[in-house]
Formats: structure tokens, C-alpha cells, sequence
């Protein structure tokens, strides 16, 4: 992972660059999660890559070095009653907006993983595949993932049954199996369930 997009930027004078990305488009249950990292000019840490392609162990330890290193982070967390009511793309345009505007420091530019951003606030470039094409957007994917993870490990002490802590609330078949026998629980999104678990549309107890 190099700077090839960054310095781009930093040669036409831009300095502090936002790179934004999310976690949690997919799941079944819980939030969608955006971060914005803002790193000072030319720094780079050993590792960072689309967060995809890292194990957790790695991330955790990437995520420390990202918050200690980056002028600014921020972070967005949008819950799953919002996703049902908006739908999933508002609902990550949403905390996209939020992770920008919990940065302490505004950026002059925001390059964003994937296609549809708008923001009027701010210079916006969307990059397809950009957390596996730009240093900051990777760093974001990993605070993002890593932030979200740590709140479906959270659930899973709420809900054991249900294996949040292992499959983050994706569609596995565990998770699937125990949507089926156990119901829903107030987590899961409504909206991302119905197809397949319609008898059980119902807030486990």
C-alpha cells in the first residue's frame, strides 16, 4: 500500500486529506460504522491495507497505531432501527457524514471507498476499490471494521446464543440457524431478515 493517490493530492497543494470508508453494509444484525482518518503529509505505517485482507489480530494492532499516529479520527455509528427506516445506503451515507464531522480537524479533501458519497461541505473524490488503492481509506476501513467488531463482541455477551462474537452478525449459517430457533433479537435488522424468517419477526426476550 503506497501514496500514489495522496501525493497526487499534496502536489496540487491539498494538505489535509480525509479518507473515509465503512463496515457493516451486509450484516443481519447490528450497526453500520464509518471512519475518517486524516494523516499528516508522507506518513505511512507498515501493514495497513484494505481490512478485508487482515486478520483481527492485526487489525487490533494496526487500529492503535492509526489513532496514535493520525492528526485525526472519527468515527459514525448508525444503529440497525435507522438502517430499517432509511434503508442501508442512507444509512451508511449517514454515518460516513458523522465520522467526518467528528474529526477535530476539517479536512481540505475527501477521498471515500466506493462510488455514491455526496457531501457539500467538502471537495469529495470517490475511489472504487479505494481501501485497497489508498493508504488513508485502508486506514479508515480498518478503524471502521475494528470499531465495529468491537461492538458485535459486545452483543455476543447479550445474546450468546446467537455467535455474534465469531460471524459479526453476517449471514452465516449459525447465525441463520439460530435466527430460526431462537427469533430475532433487538438488533437485527428487520428489514435485512424478512425473506428467510418471516414467522419470526419478534425481539428475543
Amino acid at each position: 500500500m503506497d501514496l500514489e493517490i495522496e501525493n497526487d493530492l499534496w502536489s496540487r497543494g491539498i494538505r489535509k486529506i480525509a479518507g473515509v470508508d465503512e463496515a457493516g453494509r451486509g450484516p443481519l444484525a447490528g450497526p453500520v460504522v464509518a471512519a475518517a482518518v486524516i494523516f499528516p503529509e508522507n506518513l505511512i505505517i507498515n501493514g495497513v491495507d484494505d481490512s478485508k485482507k487482515l486478520s483481527p489480530k492485526k487489525r487490533e494492532m494496526l487500529y492503535d497505531l492509526i489513532v496514535e499516529k493520525a492528526i485525526s479520527v472519527g468515527v459514525g455509528i448508525v444503529s440497525h432501527e435507522v438502517i430499517d427506516r432509511v434503508n442501508i445506503m442512507n444509512a451508511t451515507l449517514l454515518a460516513m457524514n458523522r465520522a467526518l464531522r467528528n474529526l477535530r480537524v476539517s479536512p481540505d479533501y475527501v477521498i471515500v471507498d466506493g462510488n455514491f458519497f455526496k457531501n457539500a461541505e467538502y471537495k469529495v473524490q470517490n475511489i472504487v476499490d479505494g481501501d485497497a488503492r489508498s493508504f488513508t481509506i485502508a486506514a479508515a476501513s480498518i478503524i471502521a471494521k475494528v470499531t465495529r467488531d468491537r461492538l458485535m463482541i459486545e452483543f455476543d455477551g447479550k445474546f450468546p446464543q446467537y455467535g455474534f462474537a465469531k460471524h459479526k452478525g453476517y449471514g452465516t449459517f449459525q447465525h441463520i440457524e439460530a435466527i430460526k430457533k431462537y427469533g430475532l433479537t433487538e438488533i437485527h435488522r428487520r428489514s435485512f431478515c424478512s425473506s428467510f424468517c418471516v414467522e419470526n419477526l419478534y425481539p428475543t426476550k
